[in-house]
């Protein structure tokens, strides 16, 4: 499957369940009544669908691996706050543990795509043949997935 458009991206898929669970997650009583908390780890679960989004529409390979690697580190923030969630006994060990593990799996799913446009990038600039500064981001466009379906898509 051809990549046209940004939900197209596996990871940007998982990042949106990610953003979907701690939402979730955030309106459990206790949790909803800290609201530093609750709004830094929605912030960070969304960053992790949005700079996929903003990163697909850059003009450069380079440049859209920048919002991944944004993408990947919100991951990690998310898992972070989950700690205080826990501590503060705001969800329990198995929402922890959920959520956490999903997290690393859409950091997971980043990375990888990471790595397939660096060296898409690189086997572009051997064979003589960079990317145009105007251009749209080719690599994007043959990378082949087969994403998962995620309940609310119509893709």
């Amino acid at each position: 499957m051809k990549i046209e458009r940004f939900e197209d991206i596996e990871a940007w898929q998982l990042a949106r369940e990610l953003t979907r669970k701690v939402y979730g997650l955030t309106k459990k009583p206790n949790f909803a009544r800290d609201f530093g908390l609750k709004r830094q780890i929605q912030d960070a679960a969304g960053s992790s669908m949005h700079n996929i989004a903003e990163g697909f529409d850059s003009e450069t390979n380079p440049e859209f691996v920048r919002f991944l690697r944004y993408a990947k580190r919100s991951c990690t923030e998310v898992q972070s706050e989950l700690y205080v969630a826990l501590d503060q006994q705001y969800i329990t060990d198995a929402e922890f543990q959920d959520v956490y593990a999903h997290a690393g799996r859409t950091r997971a799913a980043i990375r990888g795509f990471i790595k397939y446009l660096i060296a898409y990038t690189q086997d572009k600039r051997k064979k003589g043949n960079p990317e145009p500064l105007n251009a749209e981001p080719v690599s994007v466009l043959s990378y082949s997935i087969q994403p998962k379906r995620i309940r609310g898509t119509n893709t």
